[in-house]
């Protein structure tokens, strides 16, 4: 079974989310939206968009990275959420949450073995 299939995003605290979106905007030219900024790829042989990676700064004072002390969390896209979230329990990762559904997709969170905070999401 194949588990991750990409990554789907960084997140990371900064001292001024609001202030570092700009800066990235007026000096690298990325197209910033409410949560940082997303950047579509595709495969190379064909112009349709396959998928996406979010880029988004959090306020050093967040807590959705807890119960992790890192300053970041990535986000892995996945195939098959809810056959891997089993294979997980199986093997003792910790899960830290129930599986949530969105339009967008659904969504957990585990952590690794040195404590980091990780989601994982199977886009629709």
């Amino acid at each position: 079974m194949k588990k991750v299939t990409g990554i789907g995003g960084i997140f990371f605290k900064c001292k001024d989310p609001k202030a570092l979106k700009e800066w990235y905007k007026t000096h690298l030219g990325i197209d910033i939206n409410d949560y940082g900024a997303t950047f579509n790829w595709k495969d190379m042989a064909d112009s349709n968009p396959k998928g996406s990676l979010t880029w988004s700064p959090s306020p050093e004072t967040t807590n959705y990275f807890e119960p992790s002390a890192r300053e970041f969390m990535i986000n892995y896209t996945v195939a098959d959420l809810e056959t891997l979230v089993e294979q997980l329990r199986k093997e003792g990762v910790t899960i830290l949450d129930e599986i949530e559904t969105y339009d967008f997709g659904k969504f957990i969170h585990i952590l690794d073995i040195e404590e980091n905070k990780v989601e994982l999401w199977e886009p629709k």
